[in-house]
């Protein structure tokens, strides 16, 4: 009867110990980061493994699954599997007399209440056939999740630009030409079109000073290179003199006294040059040879006389171009001021022109709300312009009005689907949305936009990308700059930047309480998260998590309860 009770006690003793694996834990795990850290809206994770000595069945099976538990749920991470030495299959072997060590990278999708979390190792395992239970073991704790605060820094949303130009310079061209070897003027180049308009133009610059400024009126004469020397320079000489004189007779009329500035050109061989290679000629390549080998110009012409199949042609349709006088009226148009603008606008906005409004809108209107009513009216008056389409939306981003911001861009969209400012405010939304994939994609087609740099900077924060934020936002002074430069440990530019924003908000001193827990002093962490918290309530639950003041509970207490 002892006999088979002791047969019966070694028999269980055998079972049990072929059937089940035992307990891990927290020893056989160590975690980097720990505490966990959100980068790019995710939270990556490096788990190194052991299994000890004589701990791995040579049938057994363990798949090691990540889990982060938080309030209210719990995610998977990506999974390991390992088997014994007698299991056929393809996963990473471990040695049972030996044990083994492994490394397994897994990620989480970030949410708001993984900021206080456990990370949890959870196993599912088999011995041959049977499933056995191991229990699960936590190895690691909350989430650092300091980058997701790019959420809460305000992004200077793109503007659509006027073109409005107060002085803009334009030119007026005529051209008087001649017959060869002559220099007088006929009537025939007198009434051309190009004189005419000329004449006209030095009129309205006469009348209409307050609006129209001259410059200067040239004079440019010139002779074809084809003759003597001598003989041109004379002509073009006289060319000059009769077409100036010409000028005179009518600034008189008009009773206008400006100077005309002269000059003449014996041989027009750069005209020429240009002309023979806009032409068709057949041998314009090798005319074009001549004059790059050849600089005097009796051999130039020479040698271009001496190719008789095509000189004809150069003398008929090249030549008698070049037998003129340019008339050059440079001068400026001057367009409203400030002050006539916004008058303008009251007494009859439909007579400013759309970039008057714009330029308006953008650069003489200080108050949001004005703007508004500025931008409505040049919808009235011009419903295809997608700007102030864009402009309203970038007003509703500054309020925080999400839904009017996404209905006006949607209308800038419809005029001009390739604005790059409208491009960058969707991506604005985007960002604030916390889909940094679809505010990529945006911003491909942003470039230009007067903002470019700030958005990519909070795009490049949300993709994790921070040395390159902190170069995108190089030039701007705000809390999203001086959180790259956190995420990147330059503690002392993020300093010299909080300092300098020029419109501080909770962000602001919420991101100095952080410096200051970073660099020890418990002082400012003290003041500044007591500005966060009495400027915006919401961060008071936000600090009591926030593994930035871990070892700071006692010194904020008061603050965060």
């Amino acid at each position: 009867m002892k006999k088979n009770l002791f047969l019966l006690m070694t028999a269980a003793v055998a079972v049990s110990s072929c059937g089940k694996l035992g307990d891990l834990s927290e020893e056989n795990f160590k975690v980097n980061p720990t505490p966990l850290v959100a980068v790019g809206g995710e939270v990556p994770a490096t788990i190194n493994g052991i299994f000890p000595e004589k701990y791995m069945k040579k049938k057994g099976v363990v798949t090691v699954i990540p889990v982060l538990k938080y309030e209210g749920g719990e995610t998977v991470g990506q999974s390991a599997t390992f088997q014994g030495e007698k299991v056929e299959g393809n996963d990473t072997e471990i040695n049972y007399k030996v044990g083994g060590t492994y490394t397994m990278k897994t990620n989480f999708k970030y949410v708001p209440a993984m900021q206080s979390s456990e990370l949890y190792a959870r196993f599912e395992a088999k011995l041959g056939n049977k499933t056995v239970s191991i229990p699960e073991v936590k190895i690691g704790y909350g989430v650092l999740s300091t980058s997701e605060l790019v959420k809460r820094c305000a992004i200077t949303a793109s503007t659509a630009p006027d073109a409005f130009q107060r002085v803009i310079e334009q030119k007026q061209e005529a051209s008087i030409k001649f017959l060869i070897g002559q220099a007088n003027l006929r009537s025939s180049e007198l009434s051309n079109v190009s004189i005419q308009d000329l004449v006209k133009i030095l009129k309205e610059i006469n009348d209409m000073q307050e609006e129209r400024a001259l410059q200067n009126i040239e004079v440019s004469a010139y002779a074809s290179p084809d003759g003597s020397y001598d003989m041109n320079e004379r002509l073009a000489e006289k060319r000059q003199d009769v077409s100036s004189a010409y000028l005179k007779k009518e600034l008189k009329k008009i009773k206008m006294d400006v100077d005309v500035d002269t000059r003449f050109t014996a041989e027009d061989w750069e005209g020429f040059q240009q002309l023979i290679s806009q032409s068709k000629l057949q041998d314009k390549d090798v005319i074009l040879r001549v004059l790059s080998m050849y600089q005097d110009p009796e051999e130039r012409e020479q040698q271009i006389r001496n190719m008789s199949s095509v000189f004809t042609e150069i003398a008929e349709g090249i030549l008698p171009e070049l037998r003129r006088a340019r008339l050059i009226v440079n001068y400026e148009v001057i367009g409203r001021s400030d002050d006539q603008i916004l008058d303008q606008y009251k007494e009859d906005a439909s007579k400013l022109s759309i970039e008057e409004l714009i330029y308006g809108a953008n650069m003489l209107v200080e108050d949001a709300a004005t703007r508004k009513q500025w931008y409505e009216q040049i919808i009235k008056l011009f419903p295809n312009d997608y700007r102030a389409y864009n402009n309203l939306a970038q007003i509703a981003i500054m309020e925080g009005n999400t839904t009017a911001a996404q209905g006006w861009l949607q209308k800038a969209k419809n005029v001009n689907s390739k604005g790059a400012e409208v491009n960058a405010n969707m991506a604005v939304l985007a960002l604030k949305s916390g889909d940094a994939d679809k505010a990529e994609i945006l911003m491909s087609q942003a470039s230009g936009s007067n903002t470019f740099n700030e958005i990519l900077g909070n795009l490049n924060i949300a993709k994790g990308n921070y040395t390159q934020a902190q170069q995108n936002l190089a030039d701007t002074q705000t809390n999203s700059a001086a959180l790259a430069m956190i995420l990147n440990n330059d503690y002392a530019s993020a300093q010299k930047t909080l300092a300098a924003v020029k419109t501080p908000d909770a962000t602001t001193s919420y991101l100095k309480a952080i410096l200051a827990a970073r660099t020890g002093d418990t002082g400012a962490l003290k003041s500044n998260l007591k500005a966060a918290v009495t400027s915006d309530s919401s961060l008071k639950a936000y600090a009591a998590k926030d593994l930035e003041f871990a070892k700071y509970q006692n010194t904020i207490a008061d603050l965060v309860k």
